[in-house]
């Protein structure tokens, strides 16, 4: 209902002060939270790249939303889909060295030593070289 100053009274998410809804920052506060939180986690693959891809989600409609004039943290939103793409990258670098790891001949000599010790002291001589062969 519009008083006859027009302003806005009993709607909801009317600004008061009659200068139209106010800014819906959610997102792009939510990207820039979920992006930074999947950082300091990119070593998980939930951290790194669930939290990553929400975080650029978030971000890209948060930053469209600025664009539009529908938010006022356009560059924040912006921001956090950065940084989830960098957790993303880490993530993905962190799988790849593992990956690469476990598929290494060393790796592959020390599952088939294991597998034909018998007694535990043969499984520590396992470890033993192969801890040598790494370090």
């Amino acid at each position: 209902m519009a008083s006859a100053h027009g302003q806005n009274y009993g709607y909801p998410g009317a600004d008061p002060y009659g200068g139209g809804p106010a800014p819906r920052n959610g997102l792009g506060i939510a990207a820039l939270v979920v992006s930074l939180i999947g950082l300091v986690f990119f070593w998980t693959v939930v951290g790194g790249i669930v939290l990553g891809l929400l975080a650029i989600v978030f971000g890209v409609i948060g930053f469209r939303r600025g664009k539009r004039g529908e938010a006022t943290n356009g560059t924040m939103a912006l921001i956090g889909a950065i940084i989830g793409v960098l957790a993303i990258l880490a993530s993905g670098l962190i799988i790849a060295v593992g990956v690469s790891f476990f598929k290494s001949e060393g790796f592959s000599d020390l599952r088939d030593c294991l597998s034909s010790a018998d007694t535990q002291a043969e499984q520590q001589k396992c470890e033993d070289d192969f801890k040598d062969s790494v370090g």
